[in-house]
């Protein structure tokens, strides 16, 4: 076990030290983004302006024979787009793939610097996290990168979920943890071929009354357990929590409904496998306008969080203040970024 006094030093000679506290960012959707294909890495200058992560993905979806041209492709769009303030991310293979270690070699090589965070597959536990950890110190060391490059877990197999609050805390390169429920299902031997959102035979029914016609039934959602654990291990080690992909791409409302029950429960945001899930994510993680107007009244009503206060015939405290500071500070930090809802927000 690594003891406190250890935890935030450099893991190499050179490398830069460990941040004491994550940045603090906007991350409502990360936009993935095939860069072996040239007609994608195309349209990225533009795409920095509509997302929040531009993320060039290297695992899967991309085929055996296109590995190595998606990992020269994302450093070619590194290099040839500004970012500013979106952050460029990479989805690296699985450490038991035969590419892993070249997606990191020749990455941090090439355009460390440029690069936020690698967002690393089928975490099974905080040995992975150590292990990338520790390679990532050492190409920092190696190629002069000067700010630390952030680790996001993918949480997609029964030993991650069972491990989830060691992987958070791992490493003080941890940015977060996404859900991935493809790989989860197989893992589990869940009985579903989509990839996320709810099913239909995942239910509750109403009870038989005599004399009754069919009786009512009402779709469950498959991963509130999950993300529920999920956001609790990354709240408690100072990390964020997103949902990750929704695969049905016809299906926008189903898609709606699946982000708004991850943002309820506490995610920052989720993945955009399709240009039409940007605006989405845009709108299910920027908090709801009449949401942030009552939390505002309910802090200016009570300055210094303490004491109680009726509005509008709900009684708010100590604890409905910290609610409301909560939706408040996400509001702003959303309006920072987004000037058409600052000026909704009123900031």
């Amino acid at each position: 076990m690594k003891l406190p006094n250890q935890f935030y030093r450099p893991l190499a000679i050179g490398a830069p030290a460990p941040l004491r506290e994550p940045p603090v960012k906007v991350e409502r959707m990360i936009h993935f983004v095939p860069p072996h294909l040239e007609k994608f890495r195309a349209k990225v200058p533009e795409l920095v302006k509509q997302v929040d992560v531009v993320l060039g993905n290297l695992e899967d979806a991309i085929p055996a024979d296109a590995k190595e041209a998606a990992r020269a492709g994302f450093i070619e769009m590194a290099k040839a787009t500004d970012f500013g303030s979106t952050g460029l991310w990479t989805r690296m293979n699985a450490l038991n793939s035969p590419w892993a270690l070249d997606d990191m070699i020749e990455i941090v090589g090439a355009v460390g610097s440029k690069l936020d965070v690698v967002m690393l597959p089928k975490v099974e536990g905080p040995w992975d996290i150590a292990y990338l950890d520790q390679l990532l110190a050492q190409l920092e060391a190696r190629h002069s990168v000067t700010k630390p490059i952030l680790i996001h877990a993918i949480l997609e197999t029964a030993e991650g979920v069972k491990n989830v609050d060691a992987i958070a805390s791992a490493s003080p390169r941890m940015h977060g943890i996404s859900l991935g429920p493809a790989d989860l299902a197989a893992s589990r031997a869940m009985k579903t071929t989509r990839v996320g959102g709810g099913h239909p035979d995942y239910k509750v029914i109403a009870d038989a009354e005599p004399g009754q016609g069919p009786r009512a039934s009402f779709q469950q959602d498959l991963w509130h357990y999950t993300i529920a654990k999920m956001v609790d291990a990354c709240a408690s080690a100072g990390i964020k929590a997103f949902y990750g992909p929704f695969g049905d791409f016809s299906d926008a409302p189903a898609c709606e409904a699946q982000f708004r029950n991850a943002f309820l429960l506490g995610c920052a945001g989720a993945w955009s496998l399709h240009p039409s899930q940007i605006a989405i994510a845009k709108k299910v993680f920027s908090p709801d306008p009449q949401e942030v107007a009552f939390a505002k009244r309910v802090l200016d009503a009570m300055p210094d969080g303490t004491g109680a206060v009726m509005i509008d015939g709900r009684m708010q405290d100590d604890a409905t203040w910290k609610q409301c500071k909560v939706v408040v500070d996400l509001a702003k930090q959303v309006a920072a970024k987004d000037a058409d809802l600052a000026r909704i927000y009123g900031f």
